[in-house]
This record gives C-alpha cells, sequence and structure tokens, in this order.
C-alpha cells in the first residue's frame, strides 16, 4: 500500500515537473519577441482595406497593397499579398481599428484559438492533459506565427476541433471545423482527402459544403479575374527562403524526383487513412506531416501545423514508446534550443517529418499499441 502511495506521489511530482519545463518555455517563448512584429498580419490588412475601398477585384493588385500597406504603418516593409481572399475577408474588419489596437487584438485571436481548441479537444486527463496543451504552444514556430500575425495558428485550432469532433462521431461539425484549411490550404491540402478514404463520407461532405460556398463568395467578390490574377502571380518566383521546408530544401528534389516522392507520400498517406477507417484518430495527423512535406512553398510558422499533428499523436497513443520520440522532437523545437541557436535549420525540419510519417504509417499496418491501450483509448 505504501509503495503504491509512493510511486503516485513520485509520478504527480514528474508530472508537475514536466509541466513547469513546458510552462517556463512557453513563458521565455513569450518573453523573447524577436520577429518583426505583425509584419504579415500587416499585409492582410492592407489588402483588405484595398477590397473595401477599391474593392475585392484588385486585391492581388500589389501596387494598391504596397500603398495601403504604407498608410497602415510607414515602418514596416511592404510585401505581396498571396494569400487566399479568405484571409482578407477575415481580417479587412480590423482595418477600422488603430493599427496597433488591430494587430493586439489579431494576436490574441490567433494565440487563444489554439490554446483554446487544445485545451477543449484534449482526451486525456490530469497532468498530462495540461502537459499536452501548454506543451504544443510552446515550440518556436508557434510563438513565432503569433508575433508576424500569420493565420496559421486558426488552421491548427480547426484542425484540432475536427479532430475531436470526429473521434466523438460528429462528423458533420468536423468537416466545418475542417473549412479553416481554406485559410491557407498549402499547409493541410490533404486532410479532407484522407478522411474520405477513411470512409468518413458525411464529414467529407460538410467539408466540400464549406468548400464550395467559399468558393462562390470569392467569385462574386473577387471574380475569375482576380482569381486569375492571383493564380499568375503563385506561378511566379518564391520568395527567397519559403523553399527551406520543402522536398527541394532538404533533399534538392526538383522535376520527376520531386513529382514521384510527392506521389508517394500522397500515396502512403491514402493508404494509411483507409487502414485506419474503423480507427481513424491518427488520420488527421498523418494527413497534416504528409501535406507539409508536398507543399511547394513553406514559412517557419506553417510548422503550427506540426504542433498540431503532435500533440493529437500525444492524446490518441499515451504510452511512453509513442511520447518519448515526440518530447525529443518538441525539445528540438524548444526556445530553450532555439535561443542559443541550437534548434535544426529549416532545411533539417522535413527530415524529421519523414521519419515520423514513415512511423505512422508503419503504425497504421502494424499496430504498435497492446491491448489494454487500446482499450483506454476513446473510441474513434
Amino acid at each position: 500500500m505504501f509503495s503504491a502511495v509512493n510511486i503516485s506521489a513520485n509520478k504527480r511530482r514528474w508530472l508537475v515537473f514536466a509541466f513547469g519545463i513546458v510552462a517556463i518555455a512557453l513563458l521565455v517563448d513569450v518573453i523573447h519577441r524577436n520577429d518583426p512584429i505583425s509584419v504579415d498580419f500587416h499585409t492582410y490588412v492592407a489588402a483588405g482595406q484595398v477590397g473595401l475601398q477599391q474593392g475585392w477585384s484588385h486585391i492581388y493588385d500589389q501596387g494598391m497593397v504596397a500603398v495601403e500597406q504604407k498608410e497602415l504603418s510607414s515602418t514596416l516593409v511592404a510585401q505581396p499579398f498571396l494569400s487566399p481572399p479568405t484571409v482578407a475577408f477575415v481580417t479587412a474588419p480590423l482595418g477600422f481599428l488603430p493599427y496597433d489596437v488591430a494587430y493586439v487584438v489579431w494576436a490574441v485571436l490567433l494565440f487563444g484559438a489554439f490554446a483554446a481548441a487544445l485545451a477543449w479537444a484534449g482526451v486525456s486527463k490530469g497532468w498530462s492533459r495540461w502537459i499536452a496543451v501548454v506543451g504544443a504552444l510552446a515550440p518556436w514556430w508557434v510563438m513565432h506565427a503569433v508575433n508576424v500575425g500569420q493565420i496559421v495558428p486558426l488552421l491548427a485550432a480547426g484542425a484540432v476541433v475536427a479532430w475531436r469532433l470526429m473521434r466523438d462521431r460528429r462528423d458533420v461539425l468536423a468537416g466545418i471545423a475542417l473549412g479553416a484549411i481554406l485559410f491557407k490550404p498549402n499547409t493541410s491540402v490533404l486532410v479532407p482527402f484522407a478522411l474520405l478514404f477513411a470512409w468518413r463520407f458525411r464529414l467529407f461532405a460538410s467539408w466540400v459544403a464549406v468548400a464550395v460556398a467559399v468558393l462562390i463568395v470569392i467569385m462574386l467578390t473577387v471574380g475569375t479575374g482576380g482569381m486569375a490574377e492571383y493564380m499568375t502571380q503563385l506561378r511566379g518566383p518564391l520568395p527567397k527562403g519559403t523553399d527551406d521546408l520543402t522536398l527541394h530544401g532538404a533533399l534538392a528534389a526538383t522535376g520527376a524526383m520531386a513529382m514521384f516522392l510527392r506521389v508517394l507520400i500522397i500515396g502512403a498517406v491514402f493508404a494509411a487513412a483507409y487502414k485506419l477507417r474503423h480507427s481513424p484518430g491518427l488520420v488527421i495527423p498523418i494527413a497534416i506531416v504528409g501535406s507539409l512535406l508536398i507543399s511547394p512553398y513553406l514559412h517557419a510558422s506553417d510548422l503550427c501545423m506540426l504542433a498540431a499533428a503532435g500533440w493529437m499523436v500525444w492524446e490518441e497513443r499515451p504510452t511512453l514508446a509513442w511520447r518519448l520520440p515526440l518530447v525529443a522532437i518538441w525539445v528540438l523545437a524548444s526556445p530553450y534550443l532555439y535561443d542559443r541557436g541550437l534548434s535544426p535549420h529549416l532545411k533539417q525540419w522535413p527530415w524529421l517529418e519523414i521519419v515520423l510519417l514513415v512511423v505512422l504509417v508503419v503504425a497504421a499496418w502494424w499496430p504498435l499499441t497492446t491491448g489494454a491501450e487500446s482499450r483506454r483509448r476513446a473510441p474513434a
């Protein structure tokens, strides 16, 4: 009896210690702000103001966007607006606020939405649950996204909420939550299609309905001319550094080799999704990692999606065999290493994503869990 009490007390102390480590990491991340604050939000709001003042068909007129950026804040660098129209739509109302106030509102929304989604969607109990929540917020790229005002934390929040709703078999609502993908599709484009291969037909249909509704709004506002201009600009040269996190940056893969690797990754993701169709808790994280790997361009802030995927695996597979590797990845992404210049370079992260994808796909076909663990996990 006393031995059991001692074991329980020791476990509690270790959990409290672990929570302290991740909480301090998050605090360091919040305090140490060395990014160009609000530079991406600056571009979003400028495009939204062009849409409201000049017409939505002009939001990809980069000359107009640059003028509006200078009017909003002359101290920030003007950069082209190359995000989907949905981003300009949601940020446009903030343009009526003083710029500094608007950014604070946006930053709180980004961080709060991701944090609230993690807190609500968790299925583990006690300290383990809150270690996962704070841990998913602590990697340096999450606060980097908030600092520059990137919209990716909202996508991560939508994916986390959809994961929990899917596990609860609330597929229509899960499909609606996945509508957040439309803010930046290249970070998670495979997710709804992987869920289709997992036989979540109602979820996929719900997502398609949201996508069609958004597309109709875009066509009625931006129009075919505006969208054609957007697609033309996307096919232009990529800004320097946006391929660091891609197959090209990590493996120097181009042309036929890059296409072969993308097809292989997509096939592996869909095959794993089909195999997991009766218990699809790992489908969304597998599809997120696959989406990041096949994307032709990414920013450091887009790794927020990797944090969301890691959190889902943590919740879905509550054993040391799974959680210790996740802790190792977290350490590499923590501000403890990043602030000392010891964190992996962006070009090295795709290698870790490849390893993670291989492990998840293998686990889909040859489960690495025991019967006891399977019984502990909530039914999906």
